[in-house]
């Protein structure tokens, strides 16, 4: 049996109050003169990151269970923890999911794809600095892991170390890896650097590995508009939107685009449906006010 990896990682904010759009810091100068300001903290976090990716099938009790037969016959297999373990973190049973890899690397210590698979779950569970030290093993092990890399510096952005972050990025960039996580996150450290032109020529990067992602899209328009460019912002908005309908944050990324295009009905429609789907997004409801 090969090592599985953990679930297909998807962006979003995992600290969802801080998205990886960053569009909740977005600011309108004053009405008409629709200039926007970017203030983006080093801890912008996007769905994109390394949120486990709950799979109702994969993670389901049947296949569980029909993994657990796996690992009664095969006790001492590492490969067959490693396995279980990716479904329990699946399901969301993070407790299992971390003693399944604990107990694939008791019989292997060199199992670098359990150390990462377990750092994922400390990233989800909180346990960041938990998350670092499996990724740094995995990668003593296997210094050409790009998925190590990449999750590393994913803890390392949230947490207020973007200078690392970037290290780590660029190291698993180095290396050829195809992950888009690793230029959209790039491209958020960029965004929140204010370096616009490099953010959008990552993200769109990051678009051509996988153009069915909608949080790259959003984060490009993002930087769009934060250089006044309201046609790609919206067309970018729009993209994110066909992808996931329910986005409060590429919903606001449309509205502004629209408030800066001049198109005040429309952009109170788009802020309106942010609110709808999330009540704590302020930008939207200052949207929402402003273009009444």
């Amino acid at each position: 049996m090969q090592a599985a990896p953990l679930p297909r990682q998807v962006i979003a904010p995992t600290t969802r109050r801080n998205s990886a759009a960053g569009v909740r810091k977005f600011a309108l100068a004053p009405v008409f003169a629709l200039a926007c300001s970017l203030v983006l903290s080093a801890c912008t976090t996007s769905s994109i990151d390394d949120a486990i990716d709950i799979d109702p099938a994969q993670g389901s009790e049947a296949n569980i269970t029909s993994l657990s037969a796996v690992v009664d016959r095969n006790p001492n297999s590492p490969e067959a923890y490693n396995v279980r373990g990716t479904a329990y973190g699946r399901a969301g049973r993070y407790r299992e999911a971390l003693s399944d890899f604990s107990r694939a690397i008791e019989l292997n210590n060199r199992f670098y794809q359990a150390y990462a698979n377990r750092a994922l779950v400390y990233r989800q569970t909180g346990d960041q600095r938990s998350a670092i030290s499996d990724y740094s093993k995995a990668l003593q092990i296997n210094p050409q892991y790009d998925i190590a890399y990449i999750g590393r510096g994913n803890v390392y952005r949230v947490t207020g170390n973007p200078r690392q972050a970037l290290r780590d990025y660029e190291r698993a960039i180095q290396l050829g890896t195809t992950n888009p996580r690793a230029y959209h996150s790039r491209g958020l450290i960029y965004q929140a650097d204010g370096q616009h032109q490099r953010a959008i020529e990552d993200f769109t990067t990051a678009i051509s590995l996988d153009s069915d992602a909608p949080e790259p899209y959003n984060s490009r328009g993002v930087s769009y508009l934060a250089i006044n460019d309201s046609f790609n912002a919206l067309e970018d908005a729009n993209r994110a939107l066909r992808l996931k309908e329910r986005y409060a944050d590429a919903w606001v990324t449309q509205g502004l685009a629209l408030e800066m295009k001049g198109d005040k009905a429309k952009a109170n429609k788009a802020f309106r449906r942010a609110y709808q789907l999330d009540k704590d997004l302020s930008v939207a409801r200052d949207g929402m006010n402003r273009t009444r």
